[in-house]
């Protein structure tokens, strides 16, 4: 089962997007900014990092771009999933080295799609 790395301040949001992953079949860790998700990743290496942008400290952006330049880390897929809804956010996302971009709220149906789609699956 893929493990997949919910990066969120939000406890509502994790617990939400927890929900929707492990009910289809994946294992799920969090963390809750930006520092702790490049520890948390380091560690535990997951297949997939679905990442928030505005957090305290280091913004999901800053996290994505500090995953992408480490060797350790760099393989591992970013989808950013925020409400920040602007084109310019989005080309800036993707320029850090997320493989997807989702803006809140998101369907359940959706998120699934495009976590398998970045997974290959």
């Amino acid at each position: 089962m893929p493990t997949v790395l919910i990066v969120d301040d939000s406890p509502t949001e994790l617990h939400a997007y927890q929900k929707m992953l492990e009910k289809h079949g994946f294992n799920v860790e969090s963390a809750s900014d930006g520092e702790a998700s490049v520890r948390k990743a380091e560690e535990i290496l997951p297949d997939l990092i679905l990442m928030d942008v505005v957090m305290p400290g280091m913004n999901g952006f800053q996290a994505t771009r500090q995953l992408n330049k480490n060797p350790e880390t760099a393989g591992i897929p970013v989808i950013i999933i925020t409400t920040k809804d602007q084109e310019t956010d989005k080309v800036w996302g993707l320029r850090q080295g997320a493989r997807d971009y989702i803006v809140k709220p998101v369907k359940e149906n959706d998120l699934i799609s495009r976590v398998k789609a970045v997974l290959g699956d």
